[in-house]
C-alpha cells in the first residue's frame, strides 16, 4: 500500500521556521523525483520545491532562498525546511512525486503563519 504521510506543520509567527517531513512507503522511493506542494484557501495547489533522485533541487521565486528541500533515501523521507516564513506561506502542505500523481496525495500538514 502506497502512503505519503506529512507531518511537522503548526502555527508560527512571521519570520519563524518550521521543518516538514514526509514519510513515504510502498514505492521505490530512491528512484523518484519528489516535490512539496501547497494549497492555500481558495487557491490552486502549487509546487514549492522539487528534489531529483540525484539530489538537485529547484524552487519557484516565491520561496527561493527561504525554503530548502532534502531527502533521506535510507529513511524514505523527504523534508522541507522553511525559514523566514511569511503570512502568505499559510497553506496545507503536501508531498508527492514530481510530477505529481493523483493517487499519491496524502492528508497534508497545515502551516499557519500569523502573529
Amino acid at each position: 500500500q502506497v502512503q505519503f504521510v506529512e507531518s511537522g506543520g503548526g502555527l508560527v509567527q512571521p519570520g519563524g521556521s518550521l521543518r516538514l517531513s514526509c514519510a513515504v512507503s510502498g514505492i521505490r522511493f530512491s528512484i523518484y523525483d519528489m516535490g512539496w506542494y501547497r494549497q492555500a484557501p481558495g487557491k490552486q495547489r502549487e509546487l514549492v520545491a522539487t528534489i531529483r533522485s540525484g539530489g538537485s533541487t529547484n524552487y519557484p521565486d516565491s520561496v527561493k532562498g527561504r525554503f530548502t528541500i532534502s531527502r533521506d533515501n535510507a529513511k524514505n523521507t523527504v523534508y522541507l525546511q522553511m525559514d523566514s516564513l511569511k503570512p502568505e506561506d499559510t497553506a496545507v502542505y503536501y508531498c508527492n512525486v514530481y510530477p505529481s500523481s493523483p493517487v499519491y496525495w496524502g492528508q497534508g500538514t497545515q502551516v499557519t503563519v500569523s502573529s
